[in-house]
């Protein structure tokens, strides 16, 4: 990515010196770290979550955090910028034409069935993937799990901990609320936990698509990563979908989000459903 000259005149009514140089040097580095490529009209947007950086660490400007930044190589700071910059727009059902596909695939598996999530996000989508196949698999179920993993410790942090709030969950069925939640009391009154039996399905793990090791190892019945792609450019689409290629047991499906397309990025997916995908010549339609 290009570094562009430096100016130095701060965004009007800003609280800090903001300038192009900063955006550009911004766009780089988390570009370098996650693969997240930032767009021109996400200037606004990066000022204003990494602002709140700035006055608790009481910086005065964008460079000086910067400079603080690049000089340590790793560390919570850099998660921090991570956390700051992605986006974590989730609930619980999300794109609900995927669940019943994915329970009649899961239906046909002879053996215990793993499903990656590789966006967790506040938990919302790997625990309606794990009631999915509690559902479709019964008894079955009790050897399924879920590998739930984000770049981002704060929202993995809530969804480990598996409590949400009625509003939450309020599009829940009943049925749905009863069997998977605890309804909370006195000072968690108003919030639910994920029941125990449920919760024990599910293993959530900090994860950068970016990083040469995965904690994936075996082939999967499917993974979930949906709305992710649209943060990278398309080299980085196409590295990420042909290393989820190798960890599909043969006729596993991949599921995108509603704006994204996999076969268009990469020749060894193609098309089975709305935003459903398998390995060319390997999946049923």
């Amino acid at each position: 990515m290009v570094v562009e000259a430096q100016a130095r005149a701060p965004v009007v009514n800003a609280e800090f010196v903001f300038t192009d140089h900063d955006f550009s040097r911004i766009r780089t580095l988390i570009h370098r770290r996650a693969g997240i490529a930032l767009g021109e009209q996400k200037r606004q947007m990066v000022y204003s979550r990494l602002s709140r950086r700035l006055r608790e660490l009481q910086v005065p400007e964008f460079s000086r955090y910067l400079e603080m930044l690049e000089s340590s190589h790793d560390g919570e700071e850099w998660q921090a910028f991570i956390n700051s910059l992605t986006t974590n727009l989730t609930s619980f059902f999300r794109e609900a034409h995927h669940f019943p596909v994915l329970a009649e695939h899961v239906k046909r598996s002879k053996q215990p069935v793993t499903i990656w999530c590789a966006a967790a996000s506040t938990g919302e989508e790997p625990y309606s993937i794990a009631i999915t196949l509690a559902e479709a698999l019964g008894e079955r179920a009790a050897t399924a799990r879920v590998i739930a993993t984000d770049i981002d410790t704060g929202v993995l942090a809530k969804a480990s901990a598996g409590v949400f709030t009625m509003e939450q969950v309020a599009k829940l069925p009943a049925e749905r609320l009863r069997r998977f939640f605890n309804k909370g009391t006195g000072t968690n009154a108003g919030k639910v936990r994920v029941r125990p039996e449920l919760a024990s399905m599910v293993r959530f793990e900090r994860l950068n698509l970016l990083d040469p090791v995965w904690p994936v190892k075996e082939p999967v019945d499917a993974i979930f990563c949906r709305n992710v792609m649209i943060y990278f450019d398309k080299p980085t689409q196409k590295k990420i979908l042909d290393r989820f290629e190798p960890l599909l047991k043969p006729g596993a499906l991949l599921f995108a989000g509603h704006s994204e397309n996999a076969s268009l990025v990469s020749p060894s997916f193609r098309t089975i459903g709305q935003t459903v995908y398998v390995t060319g010549g390997k999946g049923r339609a």
